[in-house]
């Protein structure tokens, strides 16, 4: 018996969760990531009850490997600190069988990668094409030497250069009108319980507490594309610093850091969906296959989804001696991934613009009128309105 090859681009969390998912059904695995080492900043990341039971059907456990914190309460309030929706998660529990649980997203990547051989994971090797994808394709590296592989996961981010090579007369990437801000402190007196995010005129500041007294934070303003800021500290503290409490204590925090530990970047989304989530034997995933908004916190919850429902359609990684896949199982079930996931993360990216376009208003009657109706909306009705995001996830037949 021999077994299929994999070759995984890109070590973030889809990709991760897809060698992991993979690695499992019997396949040999490699996770090509350019970057030399693994992340030593970043930031954090909530998991949707339809991610984790995703990462469940591949027997990834995440409150038992790395710990998670749940939230006693989510919702959104003003720059004056009087909430807008509050929902508690005891409510999400009972109604989606497990509530959030938001990590830091270096903890789960570390988590998913123990969970492959060593060997499987190539950091400082970097992928500069795919030769014959619609045969047995070969993974061109830039140090070499070159992979051939039976399976190609293009999980190389929202710059994807995989999906530009494969799909050039696609339109790219569409900025969203913001920047954001990322970052995780250490604030263990605070004892913030609850999952919150304020919407003030054209700017928008998170905050979810994580294990053992950290914050995951992020920011977001409405600015031109490619706008430069002197100090991320200062430029918070600017913005938001007159924002209700716990606002400015967390900022106080977040002066303390290197400003190195506070991530930026502009926000992109898809600007079309893609034809098809696979072009002959390489299949796209998460940001490189439908990058969206961060607005329902569902940009890494959908790659789990992808990654774990492209592992479930995929054959068993052992054949026959022969090493032949003359029943043409993998393009197979690659088609089966591009049918069973490109409506579904359509849907996701076009309702996260949506709900951004809402966050982001800033003439004062509009954003009275926005207020007003969030305020007027019963807790159950916008808790019955995630169903399709937190009970979507199937693994199809």
């Amino acid at each position: 018996m021999t077994n299929r090859h994999a070759v995984v681009v890109g070590a973030g969390i889809g990709g991760l969760t897809a060698a992991v998912a993979l690695h499992r059904r019997g396949w040999h695995v490699a996770v090509c990531e350019r970057s030399p080492e693994p992340p030593v900043t970043g930031a954090g990341i909530g998991l949707a009850p339809n991610a984790l039971r995703a990462l469940d059907a591949v027997g990834v456990d995440v409150s038992r490997a790395i710990g998670g914190a749940v939230p006693a309460a989510m919702g959104v309030r003003r720059p004056d600190g009087r909430w807008l929706t509050r929902t508690g998660t005891a409510d999400m529990a009972a109604r989606y069988g497990t509530a959030p649980l938001a990590v830091p997203r270096r903890a789960l990547t570390a988590t998913l990668s123990a969970a492959l051989p060593p060997p499987a994971l190539r950091y400082g090797t970097e992928v500069t094409g795919v030769d014959g994808a619609e045969g047995r394709p070969t993974v061109r590296t830039a140090a070499g030497p070159d992979l051939p592989a039976d399976l190609v996961v293009a999980a190389d981010g929202i710059h994807s250069p995989l999906r530009r090579a494969h799909f050039p007369a696609h339109p790219g990437l569409h900025y969203l009108g913001e920047t954001a801000w990322r970052t995780i402190v250490d604030a263990p007196d605070l004892r913030i319980p609850a999952m919150s995010e304020t919407w003030g005129p054209g700017a928008r500041f998170g905050v979810t507490p994580l294990v053992d007294g950290r914050y995951y934070l992020y920011a977001t303003a409405v600015v031109p594309p490619g706008t430069r800021f002197a100090d991320p500290r200062t430029e918070l503290r600017q913005r938001f610093g007159s924002w209700h409490e716990p606002l400015p204590a967390l900022l106080d925090r977040v002066g303390r850091l290197d400003a190195a530990d506070v991530l930026r970047n502009d926000l992109y989304d898809l600007a079309a969906p893609l034809p098809s989530l696979h072009h002959g034997r390489i299949a796209w995933l998460g940001d490189a296959a439908h990058a969206m908004a961060p607005n329902l916190g569902q940009g890494g919850c959908q790659a789990i989804e992808d990654a774990v429902v492209l592992a479930h359609l995929l054959p068993a990684g052992e054949r026959g001696a022969g090493g032949a896949d003359g029943d043409g199982a993998v393009v197979a079930a690659l088609a089966a991934y591009t049918a069973a996931r490109r409506t579904r993360t359509d849907a996701v990216r076009l309702r996260a613009r949506r709900v951004g376009r809402l966050g982001v208003l800033r003439d004062p009657v509009v954003v009275a009128v926005r207020d007003l109706a969030l305020r007027a909306t019963p807790a159950r009705l916008a808790l019955r309105g995630m169903d399709d995001l937190f009970n979507g996830f199937r693994l199809p037949a």
